[in-house]
């Protein structure tokens, strides 16, 4: 078996602002949470959650660097080389009344899992133009929520998740999105006393354990995550407040 393989794009969706979605066919079975490798030659690979899972799989990329960026000026019928699926996803229990929280682009992240579960959805952006799958779970009335009060709720997707928690009972909070909403979830599931996983996002090189680039606390969120549990989530002290950068130096958040 290649390690690598060769898919085409069937279909692309302008998801929001700088946000496309790639549809392609592959046989592999990812779970919600893990993600893939993508190899543009002669530009970049990079990793990517899987947003869509089944027969027509999808990518849903943010422009943000020159691999991701090339990704973007792609069209149907052109072609990536994918590695994966890697890591651990989320785990599933589908009897517990869940709480979902996406920020950004870490809403594409927490698509397969949503389509899986019954609970109480919060799309979150720092504005309305950021908003991604809105119509994709529109069935679900999810609650939205930007910085800048342009759609939904005004502030931040922890303070949203706060109000509901208060006013609602969960069993359970999902979660991807900037680390430092993931650091004030993971406190207020201490806090409330509700179990909580999460889906670190953080510099991955290699995607299979060996660069510790993506390493926190210990734990290289390629292989030991990316989805992380509430027991090893107890002393990650790092979170929000280091990472590491391309040359591998720690670097305090900011």
């Amino acid at each position: 078996m290649k390690m690598y393989r060769v898919v085409e794009i069937e279909r692309i969706r302008q998801e929001a602002r700088n946000v496309k979605t790639f549809r392609f066919a592959d046989d592999s079975s990812p779970l919600p949470g893990q993600f893939y490798m993508i190899w543009i030659p002669g530009v970049d690979e990079f990793p990517m959650s899987i947003s869509y899972t089944g027969a027509l799989k999808g990518f849903t990329v943010k422009k943000i660097g020159r691999g991701t960026s090339r990704m973007h000026d792609l069209e149907p019928g052109d072609k990536i080389w994918i590695r994966g699926p890697y890591g651990r996803g989320f785990h599933i229990d589908k009897r517990r009344k869940s709480l979902v929280v996406g920020g950004g682009s870490g809403m594409a992240t927490l698509g397969p899992l949503i389509e899986e579960i019954k609970g109480d959805v919060i799309i979150a952006a720092r504005t309305k133009e950021e908003l991604i799958f809105t119509e994709r779970f529109s069935h679900l009335n999810p609650w939205i929520a930007t910085d800048d009060g342009s759609a939904g709720f005004k502030g931040y997707a922890t303070d949203l998740a706060r109000k509901l928690v208060e006013e609602r009972e969960y069993d359970i909070i999902y979660a991807c999105g900037p680390e430092q909403m993931i650091k004030g979830l993971v406190d207020l599931a201490f806090e409330r006393d509700i179990d909580i996983q999460v889906s670190l996002e953080r510099l991955m090189k290699c995607g299979i354990g060996i660069c510790d680039s993506c390493s926190i606390n210990g734990y290289r969120v390629c292989v030991d995550g990316p989805v992380f549990f509430k027991e090893e989530l107890k002393n990650m002290d790092e979170l929000g407040k280091v990472r590491r950068g391309w040359s591998g130096k720690r670097e305090v958040v900011r």
